[in-house]
């Protein structure tokens, strides 16, 4: 690969994609400062160790090199990178009996346990049945709470105990910002199960904070 000059940053996604295409070292150097945390943090969902994880991404990282010419901007760029590092993630957890893929894969065929402890509700005896008994603690001044690097490693322990599937849909939605749309079509789930899958990844973390933060 050539080398860009320092001082013409690669900004927008389309002169990204036509750098990486003229094999900018410089635009290969900023795809892999974007994304190559996030793509560890989907692969680690499916392996079971963090160097695992890093090889799954520096596989994919030699497709992407590979394969750029065939990337036809039907999605983003960080989407087609995801899609790529869930197929070779995947392939790993499979030889590692860890994984199925997820278009076999329910939400109501997981751990249909409560992600909420009922008996943080009120009943059907109480006032309002349904109803918060013992709200969760407010989360005064979040950015101060959660950029304590206690909190922050409380937090990617509790995603990483989540079953795989919530996992991935929690860190592709809440860490890495993708669209519903965009996590169903990469997931192969339909909208109600991405959802279901969702909500119970976030009750799970709320659940995990507000233990931590209470204690």
């Amino acid at each position: 690969m050539s080398s860009a000059p320092a001082s013409s940053p690669v900004a927008s996604e389309a002169s990204l994609v036509d750098a990486l295409r003229l094999g900018d070292e410089a635009a290969f150097s900023e795809l892999v400062h974007r994304h190559h945390a996030g793509l560890r943090r989907v692969a680690r969902a499916h392996v079971s160790s963090d160097a695992l994880a890093e090889e799954v991404v520096q596989e994919a990282w030699l497709a992407v090199v590979a394969g750029i010419d065939r990337f036809e901007g039907r999605s983003s760029i960080k989407t087609w990178l995801f899609s790529i590092v869930m197929n070779i993630a995947r392939t790993r957890g499979r030889r590692e009996r860890r994984t199925l893929p997820f278009s076999a894969l329910r939400a109501e065929d997981e751990d249909a346990s409560p992600s909420v402890p009922p008996e943080r509700f009120q009943t059907q005896r109480d006032a309002w049945p349904g109803h918060w008994a013992t709200p969760p603690r407010p989360w005064e001044d979040p950015e101060r709470r959660l950029g304590a690097l206690e909190a922050r490693e409380h937090l990617r322990s509790a995603l990483r105990k989540l079953p795989a599937a919530q996992q991935t849909v929690v860190t592709l939605r809440d860490v890495e910002g993708l669209g519903a749309d965009e996590v169903c079509r990469l997931l192969g789930l339909s909208e109600g199960n991405q959802r279901v899958l969702l909500h119970r990844g976030r009750a799970r973390l709320r659940a995990a904070l507000d233990t931590y933060m209470e204690a």
